[in-house]
């Protein structure tokens, strides 16, 4: 029996998730590790990883996992870190730089594009760097902090879960936290849990006080204010994998798979509680 290993994000968005991770016991029973969301993904891919809060595209792309239920990074209004951010009006776009951080939000630009904002656009990946996407490109996705942080008063910007919500009436799901099957067969006796530990953890860290101590600690790394910080968090994610949600993932599995941007997903597999370790 052995620890099992976390791949987790590095983002603000995933503070609350982490939260008795980091200070509370729970992180003495696990190896954490941070990263960015598609690098999550290729380390539970690999077999790096044990756990990861993996892009919601991962599960598609990736086999044997099972999703701790009741948590996610989701919204069901305008998001703030998913952006397109353009030179030029949306019609006028013809090439769009994607961030290479991401999975889940290039599926959901491609889905967007061809379903609702006009298709044959040229899609580019490159590392998020706004002003080297923009010199080369008419627009360009950004995930996570770096969108935060755009002055969207310097360009046109358009923010893909509000544009997906207000087309399909249905929330969207950026990431949830999956578990290698192979992986539940080694886990130590603290695992017994496994999704009672990462429900409490988010549960933990979503209480106002601890809530406010995230956004001081966050809003200097991020560049944005203490205020700006909370709000987001407490306003602009959705972290509960509820059945809208669900809902809004179904869907969006659907249409990355007919239009070529994902394989067809496999149903979605969940841990029950106090079951994680199996014989």
């Amino acid at each position: 029996m052995r620890r099992l290993r976390i791949s987790a994000i590095s983002y603000l968005n995933t503070a609350p998730l982490m939260w008795d991770f980091e200070h509370r016991e729970a992180g003495g029973h696990f190896d954490i590790a941070y990263t960015l969301p598609s690098a999550c993904a290729r380390a539970l891919e690999a077999g790096e990883a044990d756990i990861g809060i993996i892009p919601s595209a991962a599960y598609a792309v990736i086999p044997d996992l099972r999703v701790l239920p009741g948590v996610a990074i989701a919204s069901r209004r305008a998001v703030r870190s998913i952006l397109l951010v353009s030179k030029v009006p949306i019609e006028r776009i013809r090439t769009i730089a994607l961030d290479t951080s991401s999975m889940t939000s290039v599926a959901l630009t491609k889905i967007l594009f061809a379903k609702w904002l006009g298709g044959g656009r040229e899609f580019v990946p490159m590392a998020p760097n706004i002003d080297a996407m923009l010199a080369a490109h008419d627009a360009g996705l950004l995930i996570g902090d770096p969108a935060l942080q755009i002055d969207r008063s310097r360009y046109l910007t358009l923010d893909l879960a509000e544009e997906w919500i207000r087309h399909t009436g249905k929330p969207f799901v950026f990431a949830f936290w999956a578990v290698r099957e192979k992986a539940l067969r080694e886990a130590t006796p603290v695992a017994d849990d496994l999704a009672g530990i990462f429900q409490q953890s988010r549960d933990h860290g979503l209480e106002p006080a601890n809530l406010d101590q995230i956004a001081r600690e966050w809003a200097p790394r991020v560049g944005i204010s203490e205020g700006d910080a909370r709000a987001y968090l407490s306003h602009n994610i959705h972290y509960d994998l509820d059945a809208g949600c669900l809902e809004g993932l179904q869907l969006f599995y659907r249409c990355a798979a007919e239009l070529g941007a994902l394989p067809s997903a496999p149903e979605l597999n969940f841990l029950e509680a106090a079951k994680a370790v199996v014989s």
